[in-house]
């Protein structure tokens, strides 16, 4: 008989969304990418992603989350969804 303890769980992933070249929307789960936003959290960080100018730091800190989901990243402002590696440009050469 199982018991809920044995019961198999199903790992959720990681998952944000990305306005003006930051972060809008995060749902973090891994270990991995929870020390990642704990990180980007002590560099710095605005309440709004329109106020946030993120360091190089911080950009290459997001390219690692983005690396850490398990699917395509949503564009908030264009309302789609892209490949990480469109993701990471995205964020790499916002100005």
């Amino acid at each position: 008989m199982s018991t809920p303890d044995s019961l198999p769980t199903e790992q959720v992933a990681d998952s944000i969304d990305l306005k003006w070249g930051t972060l809008k929307r995060w749902e973090i789960h891994s270990e991995k990418g929870l020390a990642l936003l704990k990180r980007y959290v002590e560099l710095g960080s605005s309440l709004g992603a329109a106020q946030q100018r993120d360091t190089p730091e911080q950009k290459e800190i997001i390219c690692e989350l983005i690396d850490c989901c398990g699917g395509d990243i949503y564009l908030d402002w264009d309302g789609v969804y892209v490949s990480k590696e469109k993701a990471k440009e995205y964020v790499r050469n916002y100005k």
